[in-house]
């Protein structure tokens, strides 16, 4: 580490200690949210503060979390992307293949479940121990040597201060449960409201191309149906917020295999269907935000197709023929796919306009705001 990055280090550090030398009465976490943006649910037992998200974008970017030292959250989920990674799929620390596509995370906040098929991981704290635990497939692989990893934390020379502020009522603050609420609070900050389809909907009508403005019709019309999955404010119908009484949970199969003539997945990604063994879930599973798509290709919960262009011309075709390979199948006919999921035409023009919109998400501030970027290169 350079002495430069220790000393951006050590007073982010300091900063801290003072704050809590000097006793001040805790307050209300300062959301810092976009216009029109709700509040997000955070869970009873780890109330949001400035400590824990310091502290969480530290680990966030901190190869020393994995069980080898060679990779970060940040690994798969870089800023610039979006939080994403550009890979088809993603390997774990160990190398081992990880089979679906790493999400871009903005907004991930207001999320109603984690991972792209999991109903039980509803919050990010519990969406945090899959990276960080899980063996099959292995990602950071804290889990076989999680007591070496806390000593690493334990042993640096700012961490016992960063974990003391953000716990301060507990005498040994650096274990598990800390470092996964800290990974959370940090992600929860992850808001991206500045696009400018954002500046359209508050009001700039400048905001978008007359391109765009197209698209943006054909997007919300019967022909298209886009809106119909990708809805609401963050263009998913997966969403919760503080004062949801009932948090959407939508998982769907849009036609992408059908290796069996019946609908059936690919064996290691069968989507919902892995948890429920119900086969009306074959296949299916949540659906993505559209924030910042532009930047978070390639596509599907597998990363198999490649631009938005050919994401474009699978809906258009009403899913996706496999004409080669070991998963050949007609999704177009799967029996189990959404029925919005249609075939539709569109001119080329229209095609460009659609692609403009979906561009339009693009929050150029969000991948380049300084309070979500590596703190070690600072």
């Amino acid at each position: 580490m350079s002495s430069r990055t220790l000393s951006s280090w050590s007073t982010a550090v300091l900063s801290l200690l003072l704050l809590t030398a000097c006793g001040e009465e805790k307050k209300p976490y300062a959301w810092q949210l976009p216009p029109g943006f709700p509040e997000p649910f955070v869970p009873a037992d780890n109330p949001m503060s400035e400590e824990k998200v310091v502290l969480g974008r530290h680990l966030f970017y901190d190869e020393r979390l994995s069980g080898n030292g060679t990779m970060a959250c940040a690994s798969c989920h870089e800023q610039q992307r979006a939080f994403s990674d550009a890979k088809v799929t993603p390997s774990g620390s160990t190398g081992h293949v990880v089979p679906r596509n790493s999400p871009g995370l903005a907004n991930v906040a207001y999320l109603a479940t984690y991972t792209w098929a999991n109903p039980v991981l509803d919050t990010l704290e519990k969406q945090a121990l899959v990276p960080l635990f899980a063996e099959t497939p292995l990602e950071l692989g804290m889990g076989t040597r999680l007591e070496e990893v806390l000593q690493r934390l334990r042993e640096d020379a700012s961490y016992p201060a960063l974990f003391r502020a953000a716990f301060p009522d507990e005498k040994e603050p650096i274990h598990e449960e800390n470092v996964v609420k800290a990974l959370a609070s940090f992600q929860r900050t992850l808001l991206s409201g500045n696009s400018p389809y954002d500046r359209y909907l508050q009001g700039d009508a400048s905001a978008l191309s007359p391109a765009a403005k197209r698209g943006l019709e054909l997007f919300f019309g019967e022909r298209a149906e886009c809106y119909h999955c990708h809805s609401g404010p963050h263009l998913t119908n997966s969403f919760r917020s503080k004062d949801t009484k009932l948090s959407e949970r939508d998982f769907q199969n849009t036609g992408l295999y059908n290796v069996d003539g019946q609908g059936a997945y690919p064996l290691d990604n069968t989507g919902l269907y892995e948890f429920t063994n119900d086969p009306k879930d074959m296949g299916r599973f949540r659906v993505p935000p559209l924030r910042n798509v532009a930047l978070t290709a390639p596509y599907m919960h597998d990363g198999s197709i490649a631009t938005l262009e050919e994401v474009l011309d699978f809906y258009i075709a009403g899913g996706r023929n496999v004409t080669s390979g070991p998963h050949v199948g007609d999704g177009r006919a799967s029996p189990l796919k959404n029925p919005l999921v249609r075939p539709f035409e569109l001119s080329a023009q229209e095609r460009a306009d659609l692609i403009a919109f979906l561009e339009s998400f693009t929050d150029l501030d969000f991948v380049n705001d300084p309070r979500f970027s590596n703190p070690f290169q600072e």
